[in-house]
């Protein structure tokens, strides 16, 4: 492995641990609110499983460099955006720039996470 592809791999892999670990974060802090909504708690849950299941995986294909890794990371992917979306559109497109940056920037987030564990699962060990 070429001293790139290792910097990209442990980049990205470092990514996806610590936004993965955002997400969790952000899910334990709205459960422990006595002012979030019940729905914000419902959300709270979806994006702290995403942290957890991206997580599991990204160790998963670290280790074995398992074929169905990046495939599965791609459904809750995939799940987690249309859940974002539909949170977003709920109440109406009114959010302008901000909605659609969070859009943006979660897709983001979510396509550099599904890469890292793309990268881990080609690694030579």
């Amino acid at each position: 492995m070429q001293a790139q592809d290792k910097l990209l791999l442990y980049g990205f892999a470092l990514f996806s641990v610590i936004t993965s670990f955002l997400f969790v974060f952000y899910a334990v802090t709205v459960n422990f609110d006595a002012d979030a909504s019940q729905w914000l708690k419902t959300f709270s849950y979806v994006a702290g499983g995403y942290g957890l299941f991206n997580i599991y995986i990204l160790s998963w294909a670290w280790r074995t460099q398992a074929a169905w890794a990046p495939k599965v990371d791609m459904v809750i992917a995939a799940c987690f955006f249309g859940i974002f979306l539909m949170d977003t559109f709920r109440d109406g497109f009114s959010g302008g720039m901000t909605a659609s940056g969070s859009i943006l920037g979660l897709a983001l987030v979510l396509l550099i996470n599904w890469f890292a564990i793309k990268k881990s699962c080609q690694q030579d060990h």
